[in-house]
Formats: structure tokens, C-alpha cells, sequence
């Protein structure tokens, strides 16, 4: 599951709410062990969702670096260039 969590700092234009949301979801499952918390859990689960994303969109905001900012564009095609080498 973690794998699927994608660099985001660092990127123009920056992350979005939603990709930081994204990717704390999938931190939290892969720390929990289940992809979806039963009734008794549900609460811990989004709170910790929720708590992750924002400390996560705190640190992405503060990062400072002298790299040029990253294409999304390339990036996704350096990507998709390595996973057809991958499973060719």
C-alpha cells in the first residue's frame, strides 16, 4: 500500500489538499492493517487520517530547498517510462 504514497514536496504547481489527504489515508491503512476501520474504530481511524494530513501539509509547506520546482507532467511520465520497463 505504501508504495502507492508519491513524493509531494517540491512540485509546481504544490500539492494539493486532496493528494496530502490521499496520501495520509494510505499511511494510516498501512499502519492499521485494514483498508477500512470497523464501526467500533472508524472514529480513530479518520482522526488520525485527519491528524496526519494536516502535520503532513505543515511539513510540505515549510520544506525549503534550492531545486527547481518538479513538473507533475514529467515526473508522471518518468513514471509510467520505468513501470513499462518493469512489467515489459
Amino acid at each position: 500500500m505504501c508504495r502507492n504514497i508519491k513524493t509531494l514536496a517540491n512540485f509546481e504547481p504544490p500539492a494539493t489538499n486532496d493528494e496530502v489527504h490521499d496520501a495520509a489515508l494510505q499511511f494510516v491503512r498501512k499502519l492499521s492493517g485494514s483498508t477500512k476501520p470497523s464501526k467500533r474504530n472508524e472514529h480513530a481511524f479518520h482522526h488520525a487520517v485527519e491528524a496526519i494530513a494536516a502535520i503532513a501539509r505543515e511539513l510540505i509547506d515549510s520544506l525549503e530547498t534550492n531545486q527547481e520546482p518538479r513538473n507533475r507532467e514529467e515526473e508522471a511520465a518518468k513514471a509510467k517510462a520505468r513501470s513499462a520497463l518493469r512489467f515489459a
